[in-house]
């Protein structure tokens, strides 16, 4: 009986752990392709870069810009200007070559949530310019 009761409890403890990874990767997969985690990662950067006095009007605000640019065909809005991305780019050209490599420059897309980790991009064996940069962000 011991034996019978175990071999339930096992089975049932498999089947729960089943259903719980099949939740999971629906989950995952909900959150990417809805690009969930992309726009969390931007109204997340955003709030910290402004830092407005009443942070849930102003993440309401960016959701309602976001969604007059979808509907519209406007540009995206954004909460960096030149400066800031000329910025970014000497830091990640750390040696002043004028030039940062397709891995610095796609991390860089992916951590500012303008590419997902299995987006495609062409590598043309090039390095990316400080201008070729500026454009692409």
């Amino acid at each position: 009986m011991a034996v019978t009761l175990r071999g339930r409890l096992a089975t049932s403890q498999f089947g729960a752990m089943e259903a719980k990874s099949s939740r999971e990767l629906q989950a995952r997969n909900y959150l990417e392709k809805h690009r969930i985690m992309e726009l969390l990662t931007y109204l997340t950067s955003a709030l910290l870069f402004s830092r407005p006095e009443k942070p849930r009007e102003y993440l309401i605000s960016i959701l309602e810009q976001l969604r007059t640019a979808k509907v519209s065909g406007m540009a995206f809005p954004f909460f960096m200007d030149n400066s800031n991305i000329t910025a970014m780019f000497q830091m990640l050209d750390s040696s002043n070559k004028g030039s940062i490599s397709f891995i610095q420059y796609k991390e860089a897309l992916k951590t500012l949530g303008l590419c997902t980790a299995d987006e495609v991009l062409k590598d043309d064996g090039h390095g990316i310019t400080c201008e070729k940069f500026m454009l692409e962000v």
